[in-house]
């Protein structure tokens, strides 16, 4: 794009996403009343509400919620299989606003000189962070979900093929030999390829480079999931294709980004000017079954996808593995690939399923149950992750009630701080 409208289009983007805390501080400010924990827990109970609308409203974009800061070995990374990245946030914003208070007492101990009691002033919303932290210790130790079946082998595929350079026709073939040399080096009963880590439609794949694949796979009786673009000539879709012992099979991204891979109504001047390659798919079936993959239901997610915790964990308890395919070149060298890295822990952390990651300049990595990253390749260097990895079956608080609790939990403490300031303004 220009650079002076691409600077435009991050500035409205920016302030869009700033009217969720605007409207969280406008209600804050409206309804706080009370004491040091009733306003910790109203701010709480906001923020969560706020984040969980951010989550869903025009197709939602939860990047970087608050409960992602909190992956292992944070001590609140424990209410993630309870309730989910927002209940993560509950716990985060409240240990943070309970912080405040601490720090406020300490500043001002006027109130606290006066009721004769400065040395506990500070302690008690102290004790309450404490508490806190030590009851998401606790939960961590609990495991919701069960190992199944044999260890399987994995290699995942990391090409790093520069997004400046990926779509040029004179580059197709390089990119070819790219993968097929990293499959042939790299046996395992799991191969994964990144996100369109073939540049083109599926259609314009030499069949010969396709059966080229798929005999690598077969080598230890396994399966090859790679992707790519694959259209019918009037629709087209960002599709996972698997290749080997289980057959052919596909999954088709469901969950697409605005502006990135589908045009929002009246915004196709914005898309012409942005000139994206392959930037208006269509979206997948809703409720696509996992794919038998090397003996295991392995859901599949898409880039972006996997920041949706309520749409991962559809696919359970009957997926018995996580796999997500990522191009985050599109980042750079930025904090953004991280990001993408504690997004997928807390996928493994709602879920207790082993999330499997292959992209193609990095993060490539295998999260465990736990959330812990068990090993990644560096970022920006050509090569494949070899791991051994578990099917597990079970399911979670959240996967069984999704966002739900966390949302009527946030919605009772605003009605019951609402309740009491009603009553202190008017007493009977």
């Amino acid at each position: 794009m220009p650079a002076a409208l691409a600077g435009l289009a991050t500035l409205l983007f920016c302030a869009v996403l700033a009217l969720h805390v605007a409207l969280l501080g406008a209600l804050f400010v409206h309804l706080a009343t009370g004491g040091w924990l009733r306003r910790a827990l109203l701010f709480a109970a906001l923020w969560v509400l706020v984040e969980w609308l951010r989550s869903w409203l025009f197709t939602g974009f939860p990047w970087l919620s608050a409960g992602y800061s909190q992956t292992p070995p944070s001590p609140l990374a424990g209410y993630a299989p309870l309730l989910g990245v927002h209940g993560v946030s509950l716990f985060s914003a409240l240990a943070g606003a309970l912080g405040f208070a601490v720090l406020r007492r300490w500043l001002s101990t006027e109130a606290c000189r006066a009721r004769g009691w400065l040395r506990w002033c500070p302690a008690l919303p102290t004790l309450a962070i404490a508490l806190t932290l030590a009851t998401g210790h606790l939960l961590r130790e609990l495991r919701w979900t069960q190992a199944t079946g044999e260890p399987l082998t994995v290699a995942l595929l990391q090409g790093n093929v520069a997004q400046e350079i990926k779509w040029r026709p004179e580059r197709f073939a390089e990119s070819l030999r790219t993968y097929h040399r990293l499959a042939l080096d790299h046996p395992a009963q799991l191969t994964v390829l990144p996100e369109t880590a073939l540049p083109s439609f599926l259609d314009q794949v030499p069949v010969d480079y396709l059966d080229a694949l798929q005999a690598l796979a077969l080598r230890q009786q396994g399966d090859l999931l790679l992707g790519v673009a694959v259209g019918d000539g009037r629709q087209y879709f960002n599709a996972a294709l698997s290749l080997g012992a289980s057959g052919q099979q596909r999954y088709s991204k469901v969950h697409l980004v605005p502006f990135g891979e589908f045009v929002p109504s009246g915004f196709a001047w914005f898309m012409a000017m942005a000139n994206i390659p392959m930037s208006d798919f269509s979206p997948g079936a809703p409720g696509q079954p996992p794919l038998r993959l090397a003996g295991q239901q392995v859901a599949v997610n898409i880039c972006y996808e996997d920041a949706f915790g309520n749409e991962i964990s559809a696919s359970l308890p009957g997926a018995t593995l996580l796999a997500n395919i990522s191009n985050v070149a599109w980042f750079g060298d930025s904090l953004a690939p991280a990001q993408h890295l504690q997004i997928a822990q807390m996928r493994a952390l709602e879920t207790g399923r082993m999330m499997l990651r292959a992209t193609n300049t990095g993060m490539t990595a295998i999260v465990d149950v736990d959330g812990r990253v068990r090993s990644v390749l560096p970022p920006f260097r050509r090569g494949a992750l070899l791991g051994e990895v578990r099917g597990h079956t079970g399911a979670t608080p959240y996967v069984r009630w999704g966002n739900w609790p966390v949302v009527a939990l946030a919605l009772l403490l605003i009605a019951l701080h609402m309740r009491r300031g009603v009553a202190l303004r008017h007493p009977a």
